[in-house]
């Protein structure tokens, strides 16, 4: 269970990050790349911040990852430079891809497809009668 407190953290980051992480993008080249925080969640000891960012186009992600993994003191230190009126420490940043549109584009993508097993019932396994 969340404390309050925890939201609020993730929330003041969410914000942020969102913004430092975009124009990182923006300034490294990858101009019509769109990132966007979709999660961010705070352990209970407020040390680590997980931050879980989908990109678009998806070609790019592995590449950002990396790039936001061995850049994260520099985020870390814009972020804390942002965020110094509410938040005393700055926790440590875990990035993480959340494929979670990717996930809904390939269930969106096999109804649509001939591999529906409402208009092919071939492909569910059959009932055996007991």
């Amino acid at each position: 269970m969340e404390t309050q407190r925890q939201k609020k953290i993730a929330g003041v980051i969410q914000k942020d990050i969102a913004d430092v992480l975009q124009r990182a993008a923006t300034d490294g080249g990858l101009k019509g790349t769109l990132i966007s925080v979709s999660k961010v969640l705070v352990t209970t000891d407020l040390s680590i911040a997980k931050v879980y960012v989908s990109i678009f186009p998806n070609k790019n992600a592995a590449e950002l990852l990396e790039g936001m993994k061995s850049n994260q003191p520099l985020i870390k230190h814009e972020l804390a430079q942002r965020t110094k009126n509410q938040l005393r420490r700055m926790p440590e940043l875990l990035f993480f891809i959340d494929d979670s549109l990717e996930y809904i584009d390939g269930i969106e993508k096999s109804l649509k497809g001939q591999d529906n097993p409402i208009s092919n019932p071939d492909l569910l396994e059959k009932r055996k009668k007991a």
